[in-house]
């Protein structure tokens, strides 16, 4: 990894040095770095293990039991390097013993093991004992070379296990670790020291030795909690930051006519339930005030939050104002431009549609036409036009921008994406001196916990019932035996004039797409570890061609996934929404925004593969219309804790129930997203310790209260920075 002669010339270095411009280090394993996203001496002390290998039992070799993990400390009698059967696979064999007796330890396919270890040799062995037929041995131990003071890095203790790629182990990593820990500069700490005293917690130095190298669980769990208070301490201040810049900021105050209102009311086809009241009152009193609303809206797939979120818009538009309604796919902001355009048919404010691909108008009582970005832009521009639908694309910055700017610009409804700070705010409002006020909708539920940790500068409004006359729908959990009985149901309800989604968890197969099922589960290990015999995950374009060509022949098949163009998918949906396609095998794509009134069944294969809150959302795109509704959720797996999880889906009353499972299960990277939430890893775990949340929120609010702006805690104020980019806030 480092060449010799350079090895022993390092001095010490920057933590934000590039390791690529370090002297020794080896260009293949920079690659490999690179795969992990570590480029400088800091990401790679932030790499933290995910888990540790306890090799803490040093025991003598003739105490050794087998299937226990332990550790040996002896001498090499013997190595010997050979080549299996055929010559396919290289095995290598030592004998190690201390005065009690001795082990044998073999390897395959690692020959350079057998060019390291030496006759002589004084090594630590640290592994299960296995029973062979030419008697007890360590399979593939982990080895180390042991000698003078130094503690051993690799064995006899607990040993950091990482997040690997191909071509750099754990064993690489924690070499390098050890190697730049000590001759890398201390970092300075960005947790003020007497918030380090008041919650007990390690400075960052000594965080970081004891994190990679603990001497026992609980200096583990000192430095991970120290780690995830920093992160949740960040997280509670970049939200009360957040909130005291907005409380600064002016916003156009929406006012209510009573009457008038009244009467809007009254015109809807249906009558609201009394969440959806009550969320509305909540944000109708928020955009009353003259500062910027700053709301996350929650409810279950189909509760009515576009309906509600709409009639704020329309009461933007009776005071004059402006609306930007942004969704995350062309598929969700078309389907709120239809929804909207056919629920208020009077309204005459005017109703825009901007994507990628399309530009509409419609002023009221049907008179919608196809019109050019050009012309949406500029009406929007000049006021006439009071609510514009598109994509997040409508504030973005670049070559996806579709450059949208409003004349009086009072609300900002966002679809699934729950931070918008104050400058992207600004960005509709042209330099204006006010901000818009802002209503996130979220068809994902978050318990409520989770909700004010992560999202603390958002006021809370919950819509927790469906609609009045809404059928429950019924959900089977399908076993591998009754795969063929369910196909039979389908295509009956579908002769009923009835139509169906099929979800797959990918788009096409993947090698490692391997897990026990029924049909292979002797295959495995008990444990049922992943090994290449295998059934794979269902794909799109497989279950596409089976369906087609095997099972329904005879029906309209068409395929959905992400991969496609834009145009190729709205054509899909069109002709699905049409009536024209029997089954649409999609992935995830139709989690969010496909409103099918006629789709009655909807089947998931590899349901297993899904977060309970995700299967919640797919269900809700069924049971939109009057006939009773299917939700058939199919997996191969043989465990019973599976079919558990499963049958949870069924049983729940809501979403909100689900994903307070979910958080039990999974964890709140399920519920929230790591890609999109940005949020690190030891902070998503410490999500479920209440405690903890409390702590950082309460530290937080002292240091706000006595310095807003963090001018006497500089390290503080641009760590700050810096995270409020990773999770979007800036």
């Amino acid at each position: 990894m480092f060449g010799k002669s350079k090895r022993d010339k390092i001095k010490p270095m920057k933590a934000d040095a590039l390791i690529s411009e370090i002297g020794g280090v080896n260009e293949k394993f920079v690659r490999h770095l690179l795969t992990l996203n570590i480029r400088t001496i800091r990401d790679l002390f932030f790499h933290f293990p995910f888990r540790y290998d306890d090799f803490s039992r040093v025991v003598p070799a003739a105490e050794l039991k087998i299937g226990e993990v332990a550790t040996v400390s002896g001498v090499v009698k013997r190595v010997r390097s050979t080549r299996s059967w055929k010559r396919k696979m290289a095995v290598t064999e030592a004998v190690v013993a201390d005065d009690s007796g001795g082990v044998r330890a073999v390897w395959f396919n690692q020959p350079f093991v057998g060019k390291v270890l030496k006759p002589g040799q004084r090594i630590n062995l640290s592994g299960k004992l296995t029973l062979g037929k030419n008697g007890a041995y360590f399979s593939a131990p982990a080895y180390e070379i042991v000698g003078g003071n130094g503690r051993a890095k690799h064995t006899a203790g607990l040993v950091s296990v990482y997040p690997e790629t191909r071509g750099l182990t754990s064993r690489g990593i924690r070499y390098l670790i050890n190697l730049f820990l000590n001759r890398t500069e201390k970092l300075p700490d960005t947790i003020p020291e007497h918030i380090r005293k008041n919650a007990g917690l390690p400075e960052i130095n000594d965080a970081l030795r004891k994190i990679h190298f603990p001497e026992s669980p609980g200096e583990a769990e000192e430095a991970k909690k120290r780690f995830a208070f920093e992160d949740l301490f960040l997280m509670q201040l970049a939200s009360l930051s957040e909130k005291l810049k907005l409380s600064q900021c002016r916003a156009y105050p929406i006012e209510i006519n009573a009457a008038d209102f009244k009467t809007r009311l009254d015109s809807l086809p249906f009558e609201l339930t009394a969440s959806q009241k009550k969320s509305l009152a909540e944000i109708l009193n928020d955009v009353a005030r003259g500062r910027p609303m700053n709301r996350l809206l929650e409810g279950d797939v189909g509760s009515g939050k576009t309906v509600v979120a709409a009639l704020a818009a329309l009461a933007a538009a009776d005071n004059g104002f402006q609306t930007a309604f942004m969704a995350p796919t062309e598929i969700l902001a078309r389907q709120h431009f239809k929804t909207l355009t056919k629920m208020f048919p009077h309204f005459e404010g005017g109703i825009g549609l901007l994507t990628g691909s399309e530009a509409r108008i419609c002023y009221g009582h049907d008179l919608e036409s196809a019109s050019t970005k050009a012309v949406v832009k500029k009406e929007a521009k000049n006021g006439h036009l009071k609510i514009t639908i598109g994509t997040h694309s409508l504030i973005a910055k670049g070559k996806k921008s579709t450059g949208l700017e409003l004349n009086k610009p009072a609300l900002v409804v966002v679809d699934e994406q729950h931070r918008f700070g104050v400058n992207q705010r600004q960005t509709l409002a042209s330099g204006k001196k006010t901000v818009p006020h802002f209503l996130s909708m979220s068809a994902t539920p978050i318990p409520r916990t989770l909700a004010l940790a992560v999202f603390g500068d958002l006021d809370l409004s919950i819509i927790d019932e469906l609609p009045k006359g809404r059928k429950k729908i019924l959900t089977k959990v399908v076993a591998p035996e009754n795969r063929n009985k369910a196909y039979d149901f389908i295509r009956e309800q579908i002769k009923k004039g009835r139509q169906a989604f099929v979800i797959c968890p990918r788009i096409e197969q993947t090698t490692d797409d391997q897990r026990p099922t029924a049909g292979n589960i002797g295959k495995f290990p008990a444990a049922g570890r992943r090994t290449p015999a295998n059934l794979e995950i269902k794909s799109v374009k497989e279950e596409y061609e089976k369906l087609s060509k095997k099972v329904f022949p005879d029906l309209k098949i068409a395929m959905l996934h992400g991969k496609m163009k834009a145009k190729e998918k709205e054509e899909i949906m069109k002709k699905f929404a049409g009536g024209k396609i029997d089954v649409l095998v999609s992935t995830s794509v139709v989690e969010v925004g496909v409103d099918v009134p006629n789709a009655t069944i909807m089947m998931i294969e590899s349901a297993d593969r899904f977060g309970l809150a995700s299967l919640h959302q797919f269900r809700g795109r069924v049971g939109r219309g009057e006939h009773q509704s299917f939700c058939l959720l199919f997996t191969d797996s043989v465990f019973e804790t599976t079919r558990k999880r499963l049958e949870a889906v069924s049983a729940a009353k809501n979403g909100f129930e689900l994903a307070e499972r979910d958080l039990e299960i999974r964890g709140p990277g399920e519920l929230l997203g790591k890609e999109q939430s940005g949020l690190p890893d030891l902070m998503m775990r410490a999500l479920k310790n209440a405690a903890l949340i409390k702590e950082a929120r309460r530290e937080a609010e002292k240091i706000i209260a006595k310095d807003s702006s963090l001018k006497q805690y500089p390290l503080l104020q641009n760590r700050l920075l810096k995270f409020k980019e990773k999770i979007h806030l800036e």
